[in-house]
């Protein structure tokens, strides 16, 4: 039996959330391991969001944002860069794979970029194995 990663998807309302909306009203076909969590921006992902996804058994995450310079807030996306190489360091410093996180910008107009990103980060963790993080949350609980 080969595994399938759980990837929990943070999509900024506003660009990513209709790309990805595009993306399935063209009929583009995509990996189904992602589960989909809309927010208003991407700015609004606290990191731990993030971890709590880990610990509830996702195996990666992924956040989509507007690419900079266009986000409906101004500079969510920003914040969210800023966020992302700090948190990525932080999950490497805990054990797990920087792989397991990805940030991208996909615009409302971008449903294959977004069916891109999705199989790519769906591949990677495929290749890296089931994160360990609950495995190990509930052995020290």
């Amino acid at each position: 039996m080969s595994f399938e990663p759980t990837i929990v998807a943070f999509l900024c309302n506003w660009c990513s959330y209709t790309g990805a909306d595009l993306a399935g009203t063209s009929r583009l076909k995509y990996a189904a391991n992602v589960r989909v969590v809309r927010v208003m921006c991407s700015g609004r992902v606290e990191p731990t969001f993030v971890l709590k996804a880990f610990r509830e058994g996702a195996d990666g995450v992924l956040i989509l944002g507007c690419h900079p310079g266009d986000c409906h807030y101004h500079s969510g996306n920003y914040k969210t860069l800023k966020r992302y190489h700090v948190l990525k360091k932080y999950l490497e410093q805990m054990g797990i794979e920087g792989d397991r996180i990805l940030l991208e910008w996909v615009s409302a107009s971008e449903g294959h970029k977004f069916v891109s990103v999705v199989n790519t980060i769906t591949e990677k963790i495929r290749a890296i194995g089931p994160c360990k993080v609950r495995e190990t949350a509930t052995t020290l609980a």
